[in-house]
C-alpha cells in the first residue's frame, strides 16, 4: 500500500512512491508534482506547454471561459481538454476553470502514460493517477482536527483515478464555501475538480455538509464526495475512508 497526500506545496517532501522517482515541474503558474518509472521532465513540460496553450488561445477568444462562473456554451469544434473542462462545468453547475487544475493534472498523466504504466500526477491538491497496487490519499483539511488524520483508500484498478480537493480555507482557489476540504472521486478529474468545487460552494458550517453531500449524489460521473469542516465529517459514495492515526475518528458512510 503506497500512501500520498492532498495539502499545500509543503507536503511533497513527503510524498514517497517506492516504485517510482518523483519530480517537479512549473511553468508559469502551473506547478506539478509527478512521480513516474523515469524523471521525465522534458516529456511533463512539453505535455504542460501543450494545455497551456489551448487554454489560454480559447481564453483570448472567448473571456467568458476564465471569467464566468457558470457554464458556458460547448463550441462544436472545441479541442479535448477544453471540451471537458466545459462539460465539467455543465455537470457541477459551474463554470470551466473550476476544472483547469485537474484537466492538466489528468492529460499530462494521461500523455505520461504512453511510456510509464504507473502515474501519480498532482497539481494544486488535484490528483490523477494510475498505480499497481493499492494507494492511499491522505486528506490534508487545513486547522481541522482531522486534517492528516483520514485517507482515501483506492484498490488496485486497471483505469486510472482521480482525487480532487477544494477548500474554503486552505489555498487560493476560488471558493464560496468554509469547508476545510472537500474530496470528490471520478474517472474524470475534470469532472472531479468541478464538483468539489461546486459541492464546497454549499458548505458555509457544519450543519451543511448533509446538504453538500445530497447536492453532490446529483452530479452523474463521481464516485464518492468525502466533506470536512471543523470536525464534522461526511462521507458518500463508493469509497473506503480509514484512519491514518491511532486517535479514533468516527465515519458516517452513505454508500449508494
Amino acid at each position: 500500500m503506497k500512501t500520498i497526500t492532498s495539502q499545500p506545496k509543503d507536503y511533497r517532501r513527503l510524498v514517497s512512491h517506492p516504485d517510482l522517482v518523483a519530480f517537479r515541474v512549473m511553468v508559469k503558474e502551473t506547478d506539478l508534482m509527478v512521480q513516474a518509472y523515469a524523471n521525465l521532465q522534458d516529456r511533463v513540460r512539453e505535455s504542460i506547454l501543450a494545455c497551456r496553450s489551448v487554454i489560454e488561445a480559447t481564453i483570448r477568444e472567448n473571456p467568458a471561459f476564465l471569467e464566468s462562473l457558470r457554464p458556458i456554451p460547448l463550441p462544436v469544434l472545441a479541442p479535448p481538454i477544453i471540451r471537458e473542462m466545459i462539460q465539467a462545468g455543465h455537470a457541477a453547475g459551474v463554470g470551466p476553470m473550476a476544472a483547469v487544475a485537474g484537466a492538466v493534472a489528468e492529460f499530462v498523466g494521461r500523455d505520461l502514460l504512453a511510456v510509464s504504466d504507473q502515474v501519480i500526477v498532482e497539481n494544486g491538491g488535484d490528483i490523477f493517477l494510475r498505480t499497481l497496487g493499492e494507494t492511499v490519499v491522505a486528506v490534508y483539511a487545513g486547522n481541522s482536527e482531522l486534517s492528516g488524520r483520514v485517507g482515501i483508500r483506492l484498490p488496485h484498478a486497471r483505469e486510472s483515478i482521480s482525487v480532487c480537493t477544494s477548500s474554503g480555507s486552505v489555498g487560493h482557489s476560488t471558493s464560496f464555501g468554509s469547508a476545510d476540504a472537500v474530496c470528490v472521486i471520478s474517472s474524470s478529474a475534470s469532472l472531479a475538480d468541478a464538483a468539489a468545487t461546486a459541492i464546497g460552494n454549499r458548505v458555509q458550517r457544519e450543519r451543511d455538509v448533509r446538504a453538500a453531500i445530497d447536492f453532490g449524489r446529483t452530479i452523474s460521473g463521481i464516485q464518492g464526495v468525502l466533506v470536512i469542516i471543523a470536525a464534522e465529517i461526511g462521507i458518500w459514495g463508493d469509497l473506503e475512508v480509514v484512519p491514518l492515526s491511532e486517535k479514533k475518528v468516527e465515519f458516517s458512510n452513505e454508500k449508494g
